[in-house]
């Protein structure tokens, strides 16, 4: 395969990816044929699997490029606050810039909430695994980082703390897909966080005493 042949390859996938997590807002995933794809990008058919092998090899591509793309953010959020304010600023700031990453892209939690109800392992499903994977791992490294800090309680549950913030913003999503529309989300979604970093910073109740 010539240079040209593997750069015309190249392009190619990336705007058969860029097509899928567009149509992805529209619609669910499992209904988008690779027909649309092919239009979508101004291809025939036939020429997705020049591409790709299959119509799943299209979404695990999806999902690679959503995990390096939204890690890559994150990371960079992270970077950009931890030093002037603190793992805990540093957290707020993965809150939100994942907010704004599904207001960008919002067919990415049709995509993974779809998958992982999948009984059977996929390849597809892996790569969505992974993702939550690498992203609770950079929830509790920052929550263990606030901990030592002394920003919140040193009796929290850091991975107890680290579902309850996917799960924030997991219940943000469903909330606005069932709405059907994504306008307010962002403001709800800094209220929602507000209420999280207060239980945050909550001692923990003490066990009440017998009676004597």
């Amino acid at each position: 395969m010539s240079i040209r042949t593997k750069q015309r390859t190249q392009d190619r996938q990336i705007g058969l990816v860029q097509a899928a997590l567009e149509l992805a807002a529209q619609k669910s995933p499992a209904e988008i044929t690779t027909a649309e794809l092919a239009q979508a990008v101004g291809i025939t058919q036939g020429a997705v699997f020049k591409h790709f092998q299959s119509k799943q090899a299209i979404w695990v591509a999806v999902m690679e490029a959503v995990q390096q793309d939204l890690m890559t953010r994150l990371q960079t959020e992270v970077t950009a606050h931890i030093a002037a304010g603190g793992a805990l600023t540093a957290l707020k700031a993965v809150f939100t810039a994942h907010i704004d990453f599904v207001l960008q892209y919002p067919g990415v939690p049709r995509l993974i909430f779809q998958e992982l109800q999948h009984a059977k392992p996929t390849a597809l499903k892996d790569r969505a695994q992974a993702l939550m994977l690498a992203y609770r791992q950079l929830v509790v490294g920052l929550l263990d980082q606030a901990r030592t800090q002394e920003h919140i309680s040193p009796h929290i549950d850091t991975h107890a703390a680290s579902a309850l913030f996917m799960g924030a913003i997991q219940g943000l999503v469903m909330q606005s897909m069932m709405a059907g529309t994504l306008a307010g989300m962002k403001t709800q979604a800094l209220k929602v966080y507000d209420i999280y970093a207060k239980g945050l910073l909550a001692p923990v109740p003490q066990p009440l005493k017998e009676a004597q």
